[in-house]
């Protein structure tokens, strides 16, 4: 425990540091100072923890009777009423998922060092390892804005999605996924329903006239974005135009 904690308050000080001396992506990128980027830092922390551990207690909660906690637990009744109706459950947990990839993007933006940076006169090779190549990030974002989160509600579901904001992010979660962004996933799942010759069980009656059409527009939209983003991904990664090491040949 103790070597952990102290590992997190190393990382902790070393990322703040690099934020407070302008040594961030932030500031590089979007020249967003200080004062601006560590709260935002905090803040988007703060929700990644919530929509962790938030997805545990929504899951965790479907077989409990809702009458039992709609007196003491207003909020997560409001929380649970939403997510467990129909299908939503499995679109929060779409809607989510590109939720958590855009606030780890943020968070790394708000809090990953530029190379060259420099804190606390530490040696180079200790720079190297916890800003060069995010070591610190990953405990902070990870001790943080997941696993902490994550344990507690588990014990603590009732309690822990008793908030506003849990329930905020419930609906945009769902409005993520309506958007259609992500509706290729649900060809792969038709598909290996298809492949194993199961059913995919759902809470809701078949899809027919304009709700199929719009289902499967979105899904053709979903794939040609998804087309999209492979081609830039991949026209990127052949010509050496990433992260990766220099050593390492763009065809690896």
């Amino acid at each position: 425990y103790l070597y952990s904690l102290l590992l997190l308050g190393f990382s902790t000080a070393l990322v703040f540091e690099a934020i407070i001396t302008n040594q961030n992506a932030a500031f590089a990128d979007w020249n967003l100072p200080a004062a601006a980027a560590l709260p935002i830092l905090c803040v988007l922390l703060l929700w990644l923890a919530l929509i962790e551990g938030g997805q545990g207690a929504l899951v965790g909660l479907q077989p409990t009777p809702k009458d039992q906690y709609a007196q003491s637990h207003p909020i997560t009744l409001k929380c649970t009423t939403l997510s467990h109706a129909g299908d939503n459950m499995e679109r929060f947990i779409c809607g989510r998922q590109f939720l958590v990839v855009l606030l780890i993007f943020l968070i790394n933006t708000m809090g990953g060092a530029v190379g060259g940076a420099q804190v606390f006169n530490m040696a180079p090779w200790v720079i190297q390892i916890f800003l060069g190549q995010a070591v610190a990030m990953i405990l902070l974002t990870v001790n943080i804005g997941q696993l902490t989160a994550q344990v507690n509600a588990a014990d603590c579901m009732l309690d822990f999605i008793n908030n506003h904001a849990m329930l905020a992010s419930i609906y945009i979660s769902l409005a993520i996924e309506a958007s259609g962004l992500l509706h290729s996933v649900y060809l792969v799942q038709i598909a290996f329903a298809k492949i194993t010759g199961k059913t995919i069980e759902s809470n809701e009656p078949p899809r027919t006239g304009v709700t199929q059409a719009l289902f499967w527009g979105r899904v053709v939209m979903s794939l040609g974005i998804l087309a999209f983003a492979l081609a830039v991904q991949l026209d990127a990664l052949f010509k050496g135009w990433t992260n990766m090491w220099a050593a390492v040949p763009a065809g690896a």
